[in-house]
């Protein structure tokens, strides 16, 4: 495996592979890796011949400083679990190198990039757009995949495919949770002890919120998941939508679509966890 560090190298690296015929696989992720991002890497070692996976921690999608100072930077642990991976490149470029000038570009993808994380984290999901479509261009993968815990980032990033004409395939991959069913985030590495087992509400009102909803109605359901964080210690819900999966527009009754996925964000302590359950697809 080898690390580089400009697009120039990472270039001249994937030219001489792409002679070779190898499809080329990416996987972006801002770095602090656990099994959640391995399970994407061993996916597309498994299904390309090289995968390449960026790591970088991306300042244009980050609206509160704070987080972005204190979002965990781990690149020698990450390189060492890309290896076991089976990675062939990885890409961990500095901040200049990305952006060697301002990237005033605007992506607009409403209705997608309007609710939920669009409305509670202005212009974050612009960022998103505007660090992974440099990625597309600098690594023109045939293949990029991504993870389902963010459900609305990867339905954006399809979108900017289509209307940009990107000749590559998105691969969305299921949510990887530990034993006890917390979604793997590498914000968790925040979280105390307390916090932690705080969160397993998160997950666990989810799953139940499944069996519910299949006796309920969606406002009911609905209700059920706020009032059970509500009454969760030490967790602050900020939104619970049930939406379409595809236009990630809020649903009136489970009849309305047939992928209906429940989205929820709930700040424990200072730490906002992101989840989601399917109720239909």
């Amino acid at each position: 495996m080898k690390v580089v560090h400009t697009i120039k190298d990472l270039q001249a690296e994937l030219s001489a592979l792409k002679v070779q015929g190898k499809k080329v696989g990416l996987v972006p992720t801002m770095g602090a890796l656990h099994a959640g991002h391995a399970s994407l890497v061993k996916r597309s070692v498994s299904e390309n011949g090289v995968t390449v996976v960026s790591v970088f921690v991306n300042p244009t999608q980050f609206n509160d400083k704070n987080d972005l100072e204190k979002y965990p930077r781990t690149l020698e642990a990450d390189c060492s679990l890309l290896e076991e991976c089976g990675a062939a490149l990885v890409f961990a470029p500095s901040v200049s190198e990305m952006y060697p000038e301002p990237d005033t570009r605007q992506f607009s993808y409403a209705p997608l990039d309007t609710v939920m994380e669009g409305a509670f984290r202005p212009g974050h999901f612009n960022g998103v757009c505007q660090i992974v479509s440099k990625l597309f261009d600098a690594v023109q993968p045939d293949r990029a995949y991504f993870g389902e815990k963010d459900f609305q980032q990867l339905a954006i990033i399809r979108e900017m495919v289509r209307q940009l004409n990107y000749s590559l395939e998105i691969v969305g991959c299921p949510i990887v949770r530990e034993e006890d069913g917390l979604a793997l985030s590498s914000r968790n590495k925040r979280l105390s002890a307390e916090e932690r087992e705080n969160a397993l509400n998160i997950s666990r009102t989810l799953f139940k919120s499944r069996n519910f909803a299949a006796t309920h109605t969606v406002s009911e359901t609905q209700k059920m998941v706020e009032d059970a964080i509500e009454a969760a210690p030490g967790l602050r819900l900020e939104y619970f939508e049930i939406v379409d999966g595809n236009t990630l527009q809020k649903i009136n009754d489970w009849e309305d679509t047939s992928y209906a996925v429940g989205c929820i964000t709930v700040f424990c302590g200072e730490v906002r966890l992101i989840d989601n359950i399917k109720y239909k697809e």
